[in-house]
């Protein structure tokens, strides 16, 4: 998915299949998210549940059910309110994925707070 400068988005995008298909009717609601994207070098993503795992090529969210897979180069989290469920992503950015959620792992801020 190629987002121009400045562009926003809500709600779904193509899965990794590439089909553009509907995700299928899901049992829980999913909490509304938007993106917004500038110049491919900054995204701000907000109702994040959850940040899974991060590196510089790969950084994964929950949304609702469904994962977001942010690609790209030099990437870095360079905001993130866990109460507010803001982040704010930085780096050069190749693509926008979403995949849908396996359930019951917790992400990365669950593991790190279980006792």
């Amino acid at each position: 998915m190629e987002m121009g400068t400045g562009m926003s988005a809500r709600g779904t995008a193509q899965g990794r299949d590439g089909g553009g298909k509907s995700a299928p009717a899901r049992q829980t609601p999913e909490r509304p998210h938007e993106l917004t994207l500038t110049g491919r070098r900054k995204l701000t993503v907000s109702g994040v549940d959850d940040v899974e795992r991060f590196d510089e090529q790969e950084i994964v969210m929950r949304c609702g059910g469904t994962l977001l897979v942010v690609g790209g180069e030099e990437l870095s989290v360079s905001r993130l309110s866990v109460e507010s469920g803001d982040v704010s992503i930085a780096g050069r950015i190749s693509s926008l994925i979403y995949e849908e959620a396996p359930a019951g792992r917790g992400g990365f801020w669950g593991r790190i707070f279980r006792g």
